[in-house]
């Protein structure tokens, strides 16, 4: 049995945590968190004990850790994880600056250590269907991939001060889907954006709305398009078209009861918000975490991956201040 120590007790931190307790071979064994209610709250509902940070990377109990906690505790948390040179799965990013997070993950490689980042939508199981099928050659060699990601409400503008910014925070999972999918790296990168949703966001000094080109050696192009607000739910999908056809992964619905009648057909909206959309994928990348463990394997995604991401949306924001596609 693995005992894994959880580092942050909030939102995300819960979802991962149940994950965990539907995976052979592994549970939550202690949990770490600033504020000892939620700390306490959450071990008691895991029958897990309550450690300080000091007390977790010193134990000899602890067999891995899950980084859960804000963004700006990530890269030294993952540092510490090297330090003691036991395996980790982290949050996404690992920083919000480049060279912080490129310190982190030569840190990182240098120990040797398991590290998974958290990307979760390659596990989502409609994604991951239509990469296979790309693999398997359904539609011949992929030439256009177009990625739609849309929040069903924008958050609070005391979220996006401390994000990092669209790209940096939300487009980041796009950027990886991109990369993932394409199976090639991105040698071009022209962005737009500007504030269609919330005046709020754009005094803070961000977009709320945004499209990116990716160009490719092979000649494949990626569209990805972000928006902070989409009345009709959390706006999820996937089209990849090429010589022998297309593929494409829709939203998950709230129900699949569609109403046919006169006044015309009607069906449900999609699932609202993203616990409930990647249910499934936070449950399936925490598995293959445990198996990558058990195993001693590469898991699916790693630090490399969270600093390729965090590179294109470094150059997404470089390419919208300038009004300029950026050579990567």
């Amino acid at each position: 049995m693995l005992n894994i120590c959880l580092i942050g007790a909030g939102r995300i931190g819960k979802v991962h945590a149940m994950a965990i307790e539907s995976v052979p071979g592994a549970r939550i064994s202690h949990v770490v968190d600033p504020y000892p209610e939620g700390a306490a709250a959450l071990a008691a509902q895991l029958n897990a004990n309550v450690l300080s940070e000091e007390e977790a990377f010193a134990s000899a109990d602890i067999d891995a850790y899950i980084i859960a906690s804000s963004t700006d505790t990530h890269s030294p948390l993952l540092s510490r994880c090297a330090a003691v040179e036991k395996p980790v799965f982290c949050e996404k990013p690992i920083d919000l600056d480049y060279d912080r997070a490129a310190a982190c993950v030569q840190a990182v490689n240098e120990a040797e250590i398991t590290c998974m980042l958290g990307f979760n939508r390659r596990f989502d199981p409609g994604f991951a269907q239509l990469k296979e099928q790309l693999q398997s050659g359904a539609i011949g060699k992929l030439e256009t991939l177009i990625i739609t990601s849309r929040d069903p409400e924008p958050p609070p503008v005391e979220y996006i001060n401390v994000s990092g910014g669209l790209f940096r925070d939300m487009m980041i999972h796009d950027f990886d889907m991109a990369r993932w999918l394409l199976d090639e790296e991105p040698t071009r990168i022209y962005a737009t954006g500007s504030v269609m949703v919330d005046p709020a966001i754009g005094e803070a000094g961000d977009i709320d709305t945004a499209s990116v080109t990716l160009s490719t050696a092979s000649g494949a192009i990626a569209i990805i398009t972000n928006s902070r607000r989409a009345n009709y739910g959390y706006d999820q999908r996937i089209e990849a078209f090429g010589a022998g056809g297309m593929l494409q992964a829709n939203n998950n619905l709230e129900n699949n009861v569609v109403r046919s009648g006169a006044e015309g057909i009607i069906g449900a909206k999609p699932q609202f918000f993203f616990l409930e959309r990647y249910a499934d994928a936070y449950r399936i990348e925490l598995t293959r975490f445990v198996e990558a463990l058990q195993g001693n394997t590469t898991p699916p995604t790693t630090a490399d991956d969270g600093l390729k991401a965090l590179a294109l949306a470094d150059a997404a924001k470089r390419s919208l201040d300038s009004g300029m596609p950026v050579d990567l």
